[in-house]
């Protein structure tokens, strides 16, 4: 891992979990980590209830833009985080991979996306945890 590590948040539309991973590792971390997310097939906007959910935390994601996951991005990232996207998701042996089982909040009330945001964060804090010591 560089002396700034990236991370790469993966899920199928990044529309909603990743684009919440993502905004939580850049509002925790700072400049620390190189903050990446991408879908394997993304949809053209954010999630409006992850963006209201994401809003009640006081951070802004509506400046985001779902994008679509690349062979490079995955390739150059240290860590790669998929939620959800099975086998569209890239596995790099040799680079840290882990696998978070959340809801998809597509479709889903501002309650239970509060609750995806909620374990998201939960997530973020521990991954944040065990890459501090080498920031």
């Amino acid at each position: 891992m560089t002396d700034k590590p990236s991370v790469l948040f993966v899920c199928v539309h990044n529309a909603g979990r990743s684009q919440m991973a993502a905004a939580w590792l850049r509002h925790l971390a700072g400049d620390t980590v190189e903050v990446r997310s991408a879908g394997s097939a993304p949809t053209d906007q954010i999630n409006p209830t992850a963006v209201e959910a994401m809003r009640e935390v006081g951070i802004d994601i509506t400046d985001q833009t779902p994008t679509r996951l690349t062979w490079d991005t995955a390739e150059t990232s240290d860590i790669i985080v998929t939620m959800g996207c099975g086998d569209a998701c890239p596995v790099f042996p040799g680079k840290r991979h882990e696998d978070w089982k959340l809801t998809d909040p597509a479709g889903q009330s501002l309650d239970v996306v509060r609750h995806v945001r909620d374990d998201i964060k939960a997530h973020v804090t521990e991954l944040l945890a065990s890459i501090e010591p080498e920031t």
